[in-house]
């Protein structure tokens, strides 16, 4: 694979009736962000990141710092739960944000939003279910056929479309091929074969989205793992006073299994070699609220797919010490997959 790379979130926010929570890394230390790219270039072997967020100036600037160091950029704003209209008018002016880069840095930074609002996969899905016009043939592609000479006016480089695998597109406006494409229990014996429409069309085709959670049955829950966490909890734990009296939790009892997520990320990393698809775009390498715990009932980063686990308390880790998180086993394994096996 030519692309091969790793979601890095700048912050996202995820918009819902009456409030909104983020992933809580609007406050970007950029020297902390300069030595996480630098393990992702050096260590990790990764010659791409996928930079998502809801906030133009840290994406520009955490953009800025990944092409200083000769990473490739996928410039993917994240805007959730807009109006279409609005949604666009975001786009746009993200891609506007995007060109300085591309012009200083031609051939290295991509233009890649997805549109069907959600903050995962089972969202978006649930979502397109709960609203027949999105379903409704062709719907898409009136609204991509309006959005794309929008984009093409004001950014210059090659643009790509974060899809589903079910979503009808027409791709001939594009310059990439993306899918988001997930490998669990019920797409493992088809995974490379759902590929093939999108490989057909003749275009470099980029997997923009998979990755594996970290509890023993992710791989096979037939909801890619999502739901372990106390929803009610978390949005309690980002409230203003309350917040601090409130210890998000997972709903249940879950068993880490990180030897799991690393054999997972593996072979689905072997069955996209296979595929021959251009690259591939692995969510995630950190996530900075989902805390790791002892106690499996407030080990927040199972249900995190980033490739390395957040300390509490201000800790860093032995690995790198100077990093507030430890590097899991997928970390390993899938820098050995990038460096060439």
């Amino acid at each position: 694979m030519q692309h091969q790379g790793v979601h890095y979130d700048t912050g996202t926010m995820f918009r819902g009736p009456g409030y909104a929570i983020s992933t809580r890394r609007t406050a970007l230390d950029m020297s902390v962000v300069r030595r996480e790219l630098e393990i992702v270039r050096d260590d990790l072997h990764a010659n791409a990141v996928r930079i998502v967020g809801s906030d133009l100036g840290p994406m520009t600037v955490v953009a800025e710092i990944a092409l200083g160091l000769g990473l490739e950029v996928w410039f993917s704003p994240a805007f959730f739960e807009y109006p279409l209209e609005e949604t666009g008018a975001r786009l746009v002016a993200a891609a506007e944000a995007a060109t300085p880069l591309y012009t200083a840095h031609p051939g290295r930074v991509v233009f890649g939003p997805g549109l069907v609002v959600g903050k995962s996969v089972t969202e978006r899905l649930q979502r397109l279910k709960g609203d027949p016009v999105q379903l409704s043939n062709g719907k898409l592609d009136e609204y991509l056929a309006v959005l794309m000479p929008r984009l093409r006016a004001v950014f210059d480089g090659p643009l790509t479309y974060a899809s589903l695998t079910f979503e009808q597109v027409d791709w001939g406006p594009f310059d990439y091929v993306g899918v988001d494409h997930y490998r669990e229990a019920r797409t493992k014996d088809r995974y490379v074969e759902m590929l093939q429409p999108f490989l057909s069309t003749g275009k470099p085709v980029i997997v923009t989205e998979f990755g594996m959670r970290t509890y023993r049955g992710a791989e096979s829950s037939g909801t890619l793992g999502f739901g372990v966490i106390d929803t009610t909890r978390l949005w309690l734990h980002t409230r203003p006073v309350i917040g601090r009296f409130v210890r998000p939790r997972l709903k249940g009892v879950f068993q880490r299994d990180e030897a799991m997520q690393a054999r997972e990320l593996a072979d689905t990393l072997d069955e996209l070699e296979r595929s021959e698809v251009a690259g591939a775009l692995l969510s995630t390498f950190v996530t900075p609220g989902s805390y790791t715990d002892d106690d499996p009932r407030y080990d927040l980063d199972m249900d995190s797919m980033s490739l390395v686990k957040s300390l509490p308390d201000g800790r860093h880790g032995i690995v790198y010490p100077d990093m507030p998180w430890e590097p899991k086993e997928a970390f390993a394994a899938v820098a050995h997959h990038f460096a060439g096996h």
